[in-house]
């Protein structure tokens, strides 16, 4: 598993893979950072702003396109993404399967 990356820069749409991807990977922290401003219902221009480094008022359509991708791979990885996640877990650890 690569290592999250702590503020990355993302890409115009989030990659729709049905597995794990490397660029999932490095942005865990920023998923979990969507969907936190989600739950929060925080502005989206902001949101792309703050998180994914988007200028809203020079590129809207741009970074409203990455919010939205971004968001919906960030709730792909809250229904299957993490079984990837878990797997390699308990792969490298066996033992953490007994913490579950």
């Amino acid at each position: 598993m690569l290592k999250p990356l702590l503020d990355p820069d993302v890409a115009d749409v989030a990659p729709t893979s049905s597995v794990l991807t490397g660029y999932a990977e490095e942005r865990l922290l920023t998923y979990i950072r969507l969907l936190d401003a989600a739950a929060e219902d925080a502005d989206w221009r902001e949101v792309a702003r703050i998180v994914l480094h988007i200028n809203p008022e020079k590129e809207p359509e741009r970074a409203f396109r990455a919010r939205e991708t971004h968001l919906a791979r960030a709730r792909w990885m809250t229904t299957n993404g993490y079984r990837y996640l878990l797997a390699v877990v308990l792969r490298t650890d066996p033992r953490a399967a007994a913490e579950l």
